[in-house]
């Protein structure tokens, strides 16, 4: 009998959704508090774990990140009942297996907890499949054929022969560590280490630690000498996320690291010689935070020598089902399935829908859908509610690239009062681009 942990506030709410899902044949634990529920998660091995975003005295992301490095088989299911799709994104960053929104029907949530409990029993013996497919798929980054695509990979290839520090900025979800992947795998330092940081993960106290290593006994825990990132990074690149949580005083740290290009272990007086490739990312803004003075100004100037803006998905609207298709691929090789296509019908969903939690979202999505497809094609039927509700159903069209992308055109053209310049910045193409889409299209305008 699966065991699930919930951790919900609401005690009300909780005791609802404890009683039904009991009579669903689950075991079930509630928790009310984040600290009781990170003391039953020590005791017993949930197979799933229920957990609210908001908690009175804590973060239920940060409860997700404890669960995972506790229990990393444990698949976590996050609810929210602000709607919240930045946060929801970064539960699913940190390991999250999926999220949803309050309020939610039964039939939801028990297809949510089917599909996690189906993941967890596919990869059972198949090792850190995450890892290795991550590794695997470096050197098959999917490359759009969009404007934006096109400018992005212009950037990347400009800037990866230095030695620059880049400052990726982008929402979430946008692709900014495998821009990152791209940029070390195309510079001089290919051959050298890449090590990624969630700079939001790393706890204030042990930041230093984290970032230079220590020395045994250097500080309560420290039961062993330990190579920090940079140490670690050596020759090669170290792209710090979410830089913007960095506190002041590990900001001071990390400037100094980057002039000085040398670091000392935590209780250590030796000092060792680095040459690390910085590569940083954010989705705040850094310039605001420089002005609210939460952020250092020498330290923004060190790490934004080059910039690069990630375009969302939306603005990337002609790359989707290219993408889409890839991820389809991946998740058939992740999951151990052979589903060789999407269908019209919910290509055309997956193009109508506005996708506020960008690629990362995009994925989840296709792997969710594949566990509902039983022949060789992804159907509309399989996609989540969500996703497929834009009335294709009873659409009389043809679920064609090209009558999205007509229909596309002309929607601009009318918003813009076919003030063609206008209309192609709206559509993040050029002039040119457009009058020849126009052409191509027949377009009376």
């Amino acid at each position: 009998m699966p065991k699930i942990l919930i951790l919900e506030d609401d005690a009300a709410f909780g005791q609802m959704l404890s009683r039904f899902l009991t009579k669903q044949n689950f075991a079930i634990t509630t928790s009310t508090t984040l600290k009781e529920a990170v003391s039953q998660a020590k005791q017993t091995f949930f197979d799933i774990v229920l957990s609210d975003v908001r908690l009175p005295e804590g973060d239920g992301v940060h409860f997700l990140s404890l669960i995972k490095q506790e229990s990393p088989g444990t698949q976590v299911i996050m609810m929210t009942g602000y709607a919240e799709v930045q946060n929801a994104v970064r539960a699913m960053k940190k390991g999250a297996f999926d999220y949803i929104s309050k309020p939610f029907t039964p039939d939801e949530i028990l297809r949510i907890i089917h599909e996690a409990l189906k993941i967890k029993k596919d990869q059972k013996g198949t090792g850190d499949i995450k890892s290795s497919m991550q590794t695997a798929n470096v050197s098959k980054t999917v490359v759009g054929q969009s404007d934006s695509s096109k400018q992005l990979e212009h950037y990347v290839k400009l800037v990866a022969p230095t030695h620059m520090s880049v400052l990726l900025k982008g929402a979430s979800g946008t692709g900014k560590e495998v821009t990152a992947r791209a940029i070390h795998n195309a510079s001089p330092r290919k051959s050298k280490k890449f090590i990624a940081v969630d700079c939001g993960a790393i706890p204030k106290d042990i930041a230093a630690s984290e970032f230079f290593g220590h020395l045994k006994g250097s500080f309560t825990g420290a039961i062993e000498d330990k190579i920090g990132h940079f140490e670690a990074a050596n020759g090669g690149t170290l792209f710090l996320d979410e830089i913007g949580n960095l506190s002041y005083e590990n900001q001071v740290q990390l400037l100094r690291a980057l002039q000085e290009r040398r670091i000392k272990r935590v209780g250590s007086t030796q000092e060792l010689f680095v040459d690390v490739r910085i590569i940083s990312a954010t989705n705040e803004d850094l310039e605001k935070a420089v002005n609210d003075g939460r952020f250092r100004e020498d330290l923004y100037h060190r790490l934004n020598e080059f910039s690069i803006s990630l375009p969302s998905l939306h603005e990337r609207g002609d790359d989707l089902i290219l993408f889409a298709e890839s991820f389809l691929q991946s998740a058939n090789q992740e999951i151990g399935r052979e589903v060789s296509g999407i269908s019209e019908r919910a290509k055309w969903a997956l193009l109508n829908y506005p996708w506020p939690g960008n690629l990362r979202e995009l994925k989840n999505v296709i792997k969710r859908a594949l566990l509902f497809t039983e022949g060789n094609i992804l159907e509309l039927e399989a996609l989540p509610e969500h996703v497929k509700n834009t009335n294709v159903e009873n659409a009389e069209v043809d679920f064609s690239k090209s009558t999205y992308e007509k229909e596309r055109i002309l929607k601009a053209l009318k918003r813009t009062n076919f003030n063609k310049s206008k209309a192609a910045k709206l559509l993040q193409i050029t002039r040119k681009t457009l009058y020849n889409k126009i052409n191509q299209y027949q377009l009376d305008v």
